[in-house]
């Protein structure tokens, strides 16, 4: 069911991140279960919110509730960066997996589930409240415009690459973060692991913590990446790694020769969960 049509990313509820990933064949989210019952029982311990949630399926199996049977084990990025199963639920099934958790939260998530839970549906016919929706996302999260326009044009250079990548025979997911982890160590001397380390990320997405100068360079890299593809019209992973590597080397060579002049290094370890919440607070 979601082999070739899943889109994984993450949902905002009260500053707290909850894991979904995008069913094409449905047109519906599926999320996170363990998620949602950290936020219900107000538990930012992984492990704790997974032991209510282990104790909560027996007595629910117990009761002989059908609701667990409708949780499907579906793989999503864990704090370690890989990928394990877990339990998911759609929309309708978590709505009444939340009246199993005594909790003031409930109320407040259910609204919020059932706006966040069909805004895919909305962006299908209506791209541009993607766009708005991110846009937004950063301004709460104290980012310039100037930054926000920056992050949007990378944003819109990699989906452009990534095109490339689905017409020409590349895997999504696993060669996707091949190519890219190419691009990345080429342009930054840094893998895409490396580079959160010194950033001091976990879940986070990257791009989302980049410098200007970092979204810059990474932006160059896929362009000159998708161009040089183009011409040599590669297809598959193989064929594909050389563009690559040659791309991710326009933007080394351009890092390079600024960072002799001005004597600065462009790949950083800001990124900006250190803004202050009296900022936060002002731009919500």
């Amino acid at each position: 069911m979601f082999q070739e049509n899943k889109r994984r990313s993450l949902a905002i509820f009260e500053g707290k991140k909850i894991r979904r990933i995008w069913d094409g064949k449905e047109d519906k989210w599926y999320f996170s279960v363990i998620d949602v019952v950290a936020v219900l029982i107000e538990q930012s311990d992984f492990k704790k919110a997974k032991s209510y949630w282990t104790t909560l399926k027996s007595r629910l199996k117990d009761e002989g509730s059908q609701l667990v049977t409708k949780c499907d084990q579906l793989k999503m990025q864990s704090a370690d960066g890989k990928f394990y199963k877990t339990d998911a639920a759609d929309v309708e099934t978590l709505l009444r997996l939340i009246q199993s958790v005594p909790s003031p939260k409930a109320e407040p998530i259910k609204l919020w589930l059932a706006r966040v839970g069909y805004e895919r549906i909305e962006e299908i016919s209506d791209p541009e409240k993607a766009l708005n929706r991110s846009r937004d996302y950063w301004q709460r999260m104290g980012r310039s415009n100037e930054w926000i326009q920056r992050r949007m044009m990378g944003q819109e250079i990699r989906n452009k690459l990534t095109g490339y990548w689905r017409n020409n025979e590349v895997k999504e997911k696993d060669e996707y973060a091949i190519l890219t982890n190419i691009i990345h160590k080429e342009w930054s001397d840094f893998t895409v692991g490396e580079h959160k380390n010194l950033k001091n990320l976990k879940r986070e997405n990257l791009r989302d913590h980049m410098t200007d100068a970092e979204l810059i360079f990474t932006a160059l890299a896929e362009l000159s990446t998708r161009e040089i593809a183009e011409v040599s019209e590669a297809k598959g992973l193989e064929e594909n790694k050389i563009p690559a590597e040659k791309g991710g080397r326009v933007a080394r060579n351009a890092r390079l020769e600024l960072e002799q002049k001005t004597g600065k290094k462009v790949v950083s370890g800001k990124n900006f969960k250190a803004l202050s919440s009296s900022r936060k607070r002002k731009l919500k």
